[in-house]
């Protein structure tokens, strides 16, 4: 397998299992994390990945990211599907240890991204939207970044997914990532408003390049691997 996909697997297993295991443990230890604290882990968790694969990969993480950043014209299409499934895999493998290491506690779940109130599925998808486009929006930024901001990106990107996850985490999850909310529903057994989180972030990504173009006027260039 080349090694960038690699690396996107290693990091997307590593921030699923970390960000969902927080949840998981907060809801053990009697929410003695906090939604503080499992901001702070999920913001820490992207910004440690960031430096540690994105020389490889870009540190994705994320299809609709990757899907955003194609889209824009700063990751090849033909790498897509290949960098997509590779996500996908490191969230279900992460899925997978989180449910063998919680097998015993079966009621704390894997962690599924759900709105708040099922009657508030049609404004926690516009919130998700914003919540992505918002993400997708400064990672396009950093990555036209001047030379002296760019090494910032990770904990500018780590920044943004914890303030995120601060306001956005309880009504809706705050997942803006594919990947992190089908793996948790589908080994969970938790399919409730999957449609939600696999639909939402994707537009969200591409309305993203949208602003992005019309506020940096940056002409799409194809990044070459």
């Amino acid at each position: 397998m080349p090694r960038p996909l690699v690396a996107e697997w290693l990091a997307t297993f590593v921030l699923v299992f970390g960000g969902t295991g927080v949840v998981v443990v907060n809801g053990l230890s009697d929410k003695a994390v906090s939604l503080v604290g499992i901001a702070l882990t999920w913001g820490l968790l992207v910004a440690t990945m960031a430096y540690a694969v994105g020389p490889v990969s870009g540190a994705h993480m994320n299809p609709a990211v990757t899907l955003g950043l194609a889209v824009a014209g700063r990751h090849p299409w033909r790498l897509v599907p290949g960098y997509m499934l590779a996500q996908c895999l490191g969230a279900f493998a992460a899925s997978g240890l989180l449910w063998a290491l919680t097998r015993k506690a079966p009621h704390l779940g894997l962690a599924p991204t759900l709105p708040f109130h099922p009657d508030w599925a049609g404004e926690c998808f516009a919130l998700e939207v914003w919540l992505t486009g918002v993400l997708m929006f400064v990672v396009l930024s950093l990555s036209a970044a001047r030379p002296e901001i760019q090494p910032l990106g990770g904990f500018v990107a780590g920044g943004v997914i914890s303030l995120e996850v601060l306001f956005g985490g309880p009504v809706t999850g705050a997942s803006m990532n594919p990947a992190r909310s089908l793996a948790p529903a589908v080994v969970g057994g938790t399919l409730d408003f999957l449609w939600l989180y696999l639909s939402a972030p994707f537009l969200g990504a591409v309305l993203a390049v949208a602003a992005w173009n019309v506020v940096h006027h940056v002409p799409p260039t194809e990044v070459k691997p």
